[in-house]
């Protein structure tokens, strides 16, 4: 593989198959990619051609080594050829093979040899192998850690998943280069540092050491001199083992780096410092062990520019980063990828070989948040989105497209800096000394009548490093003044509060010149809109049916503001509750329950919506550059009475008693283009727990009313 001309961006999808117990969890059948052949025009269409590429074992070969079932696979390879993409076909990634052998099994390195063997003379034309992704990654997590097949716990298991993994990917390109000798090995680790206090540094460095061990082995470097290999004998592997390694025939043609923010930790014995973060131990010291790019002496020597040099030193061989991608809000993920493309061009412009990027996970990730050790559906969105009739294309399918055709990408969000780079990331800020900027960052315009909702979207925005302007009753009249400069995204929050008409009625004529403009546009309109006509809660193809005068009018205003801006994103959402305010009808039947008063629970069942998710969900589709009508409201609308149960329940409170008799009305949302926003029972357990008012103080009887 020659060096190319400029920086390639390559493509992944999650496509991890890891036994947990005796289950296994499959990540494309998880993100619904094992039923869409479609979804490789999709990444065909960001112009990726050069694609890791799931050919794994444990679905192709998973109860005999030669009972193969190849019908998904075939189709798959056959779309890659005809779409001109290059896969790189990965056989085991995370995994402990199927369920006949294991990471420890002494047959698994031949055992997989003879799967690789089988895929090459299958597919020979395919010239890009990772027989095993992350190896010394899976070793501790599977047999260090114990939280993967066969969850074990100690050095013996941990080097012998590690040396079997090694091995494995040695057979296995001995025998696919019998198939296609020009077939190349990228191999893929994660190589995050770790940092430590002094008192710490013998574990820091011990760490530091290990991380290298994969590579190390591949590259033949454990001969009779590598400091580890006296502890690799001593934990039962063999001489001939690593002698055979150390011929260097696995010598990997890319080295992959799969780089993550919270690879790089940091080692700290003063516990009481860190009281909400992980604790860790090696039987010697006790320590905590958090983030080392939260650390203000590490500002500089953490993130992707540092790791590449440093394998770049240590190799002298072709580099990429073959996992870029960050589980967190759309705005902090589009800003990650660029950071780590600046970085590798960086690199690269050194005189480092640097191959590539890859963005990560195209098609999301489920549950990785837990390691995919809880089964809670926890989805993080890639370049597309899955929750929905088909996978959506957010911010970061966007910048994949510019960095793939163009090598360059911009969005207002990259005008502010991610959390990572920001003075509030650090455990003990400093004082910000704040400096006029050269530029200033463009910005949102949030309007609103200054209420909990403004104050809610001004937090979140805050948070996530959006710039923005606030826009109240009182800016009515000089709207035009309050848009200099232009704001790239329009957030109205008015139509939540139509007793102010001065600044309701600007915001028609604000929708249209934000279409001519380019600017987009959000305006949200809450309960009122529905009848409960239908008995069931509403969908975006129902329509509205509002019979009441407030709802008719506030429908009158969502289509005018739609008429005069068709790309428009029309947000409909439930009775809006949070954790900063009292002003709401989830705060007061907390704290009339907690009292002990009356409450009169409206007939209804309703969609009462968070407003941090509201609002985290609401910029992620801002910056996506969503249209049309969608409903935000979580998953699992209930009664109010039972949602007054639930609260009982989670605050320690009395039981309140259920109101007899028929409901009324359901006026709850449902959505017909995916579920963004988590399950109502999260959203309560977050409310109680976060709430910063004391509910336990009532201060005046209340009715939650019906309508």
């Amino acid at each position: 593989m020659g060096r190319p001309d400029r920086l390639e961006l390559w493509g992944g999808l999650e496509a991890t198959i890891v036994r947990v117990g005796e289950r296994f969890r499959d990540q494309a059948r998880e993100t619904g990619h094992r039923e869409r052949l479609e979804d490789l025009d999709r990444i065909a269409a960001l112009g990726i051609r050069t694609l890791r590429y799931p050919f794994l074992w444990e679905s192709i070969a998973p109860d005999a080594p030669d009972c193969c079932d190849w019908g998904w696979h075939d189709a798959r390879a056959g779309r890659l050829r005809k779409l001109g993409i290059r896969p790189i076909a990965g056989l085991v990634h995370h995994g402990s093979g199927p369920a006949y052998t294991s990471l420890v099994d002494p047959a698994f390195p031949e055992l997989l040899a003879r799967h690789a063997a089988q895929v090459a003379r299958r597919y020979p034309w395919i010239d890009l192998y990772t027989p095993v992704n992350e190896p010394l990654t899976t070793a501790r997590f599977s047999c260090l850690y114990g939280h993967w097949y066969p969850h074990q716990r100690g050095d013996a298991a941990f080097f012998r998943a590690l040396v079997n993994q090694c091995r494995a990917t040695l057979l296995a390109m001995r025998e696919i280069r019998r198939v296609n000798p020009d077939a190349a090995l990228v191999q893929t680790e994660d190589l995050g540092k770790t940092f430590s206090t002094p008192a710490l540094a013998y574990q820091a460095e011990l760490e530091n050491q290990r991380r290298w061990l994969s590579f190390d082995l591949l590259f033949g470097r454990v001969d009779r001199r590598h400091p580890w290999r006296p502890l690799l004998l001593a934990n039962g592997i063999t001489e001939r083992e690593l002698d055979e390694l150390a011929e260097g025939e696995a010598k990997p043609d890319i080295v992959g780096i799969n780089h993550y923010l919270t690879s790089e930790r940091y080692l700290d014995e003063r516990l009481r410092r860190y009281p909400e973060h992980f604790r860790g131990g090696n039987g010697r010291s006790a320590y905590a062990d958090v983030e080392a790019v939260r650390i203000r002496a590490l500002d500089g020597e953490t993130g992707p520019a540092p790791r590449l040099r440093e394998a770049w030193e240590r190799y002298r061989a072709p580099i990429a980063v073959t996992e870029a991608h960050h589980g967190c809000s759309r705005d902090e993920q589009v800003r990650w990828l660029l950071d780590v493309w600046r970085a590798a061009e960086t690199v690269r412009d050194e005189g480092a070989d640097v191959r590539a990027v890859t963005v990560w996970s195209l098609f999301g990730a489920v549950d990785w948040n837990s390691l995919l050790t809880r089964e809670t559906g926890f989805y993080e969105p890639g370049p597309f989105d899955v929750r929905g009739p088909s996978p959506r294309p957010t911010a970061l399918a966007a910048a994949a497209t510019a960095l793939a055709t163009t090598g360059r990408f911009d969005h207002p969000v990259l005008d502010s800096p991610g959390w990572w780079r920001r003075e509030t990331r650090f455990y003990k800020p400093a004082v910000i000394r704040r400096e006029r900027a050269a530029n200033a960052p463009r910005c949102v315009l949030i309007l609103g009548d200054g209420g909990p909702v403004q104050d809610a979207m001004s937090r979140i925005a805050s948070e996530r490093g959006l710039a923005h302007s606030l826009v109240g009753p009182a800016d009515g009249g000089r709207l035009e003044a309050a848009a200099e400069p232009p704001p790239w995204a329009i957030l109205d929050l008015a139509g939540l509060a139509p007793r102010h008409g001065s600044l309701a009625h600007a915001v028609p004529d604000l929708a249209w010149r934000a279409r001519h403009s380019g600017a987009r546009f959000v305006t949200v309109t809450g309960p009122g809109l529905f009848a409960g006509r239908l008995g069931r809660p509403y969908g975006e193809s129902d329509g509205a049916d509002a019979v009441d005068p407030v709802g008719r009018r506030a429908l009158a205003r969502e289509q005018q503001i739609r008429r005069l801006n068709p790309n428009a994103l029309a947000i409909r959402t439930g009775p809006l509750f949070g954790p900063w305010h009292q002003d709401n009808a989830v705060f007061d039947a907390v704290r009339s329950l907690a009292s002990g008063g009356p409450v009169a629970w409206a007939a209804e069942i309703v969609s009462p919506t968070y407003l941090p998710d509201l609002a985290h969900a609401l910029f992620d589709l801002l910056i996506d550059g969503d249209e049309g009508i969608r409903h935000l409201a979580h998953a699992g609308a209930a009664s109010w009475a039972e949602i007054a149960c639930r609260l009982a329940a989670r605050a320690g409170l009395q039981n309140p008693p259920q109101r007899e008799g028929p409901l009324l009305r359901d006026v709850s949302l449902a959505t017909e283009r995916g579920q963004i926003m988590p399950p109502l029972d999260s959203a309560l357990d977050r409310f109680v727990r976060d709430c910063e008012p004391d509910w336990r103080v009532p201060d005046q009887p209340l009715r939650l009313a019906v309508g």
